[in-house]
């Protein structure tokens, strides 16, 4: 998305959030225009939830070190031996748990998550974690217990405001799949929308490739797109639990808000 066409969608976003998250797909640190894209969030008074992979952390570690805009970071620390297999992620590791530091000294009140989205089921931790939290282990000179119940407390205070946050695998909706259930409750257009980079509205970050197109935020109002029918009906399905979108009815990650 072009800064002016995020300025514009920002503009319409800010008075109906406390927060933006700057992720559907793709890694927002590679943003050619990053810095940018922060600096019209600090004008605008909006606070950003960041989702990262972290590879690209060294580039913007003083921005988003000091950022006013900056609330909370995610690290996808599971995406790093999914995607480079033949690594070491000691060296990708520890630039992560360095900024951790340098960025309490600065800004103590952020909070930095260290997602695990890896578990196999509710209560296996996955073995590829045990180098991974032993050496965040060290690091921080902690001891970390290694259960973990997804299905009830996903997160763990390991120092200050940095914290651990495990959860199970998931599959990304598609139309190929087959149905779970016309049931269910989720928090798509009550708590969180997803924007797309050419302004196309969807229900949740999980339709990445916007199949269901409420309509584009650059050509109507924000406010009017969330009052048309289709967003409202999907909305008052949720709110009765039922899913009135074919999508929605394929979607396994529903299932975590049972």
């Amino acid at each position: 998305m072009g800064l002016n066409l995020f300025e514009t969608t920002l503009a319409q976003v800010a008075p109906m959030t406390e927060q933006v998250c700057l992720h559907l797909m793709g890694e927002p640190l590679a943003h050619p225009e990053f810095e940018s894209v922060i600096k019209i969030c600090e004008a605008h008074g909006v606070k950003i939830n960041l989702t990262t992979n972290g590879v690209l952390l060294n580039r913007y570690a003083e921005l988003l070190s000091t950022s006013s805009a900056i609330h909370q970071i995610n690290f996808s620390i599971h995406s790093f031996k999914d995607n480079f297999k033949d690594k070491s992620i000691l060296p990708y590791l520890t630039d992560i748990l360095n900024f951790s530091k340098m960025a309490f000294e600065r800004k103590p009140e952020l909070y930095i998550n260290y997602r695990l989205w890896n578990i196999f089921e509710t209560t296996t931790q996955n073995d590829s974690n045990k180098d991974i939290l032993a050496n965040i282990a060290k690091f921080f000179d902690v001891d970390i217990k290694e259960d973990i119940d997804v299905g009830s407390i996903k997160s763990k205070r390991i120092w200050n405001r940095v914290y651990l946050h495990f959860d199970s695998r998931f599959e990304w909706p598609s139309p190929l799949m087959p149905i779970v259930s016309t049931k269910g409750f989720c928090h798509a257009l009550s708590a969180h929308i997803g924007i797309h980079a050419d302004a196309t509205v969807v229900a949740c970050c999980l339709d990445k490739e916007a199949r269901l197109d409420l309509g584009n935020c650059a050509k109507k109002s924000l406010t009017e797109i969330l009052q048309d029918k289709r967003a409202k009906t999907m909305r008052e399905g949720f709110a009765q639990k039922k899913l009135a979108e074919d999508l929605c009815q394929r979607c396994t990650y529903i299932k975590r808000f049972q």
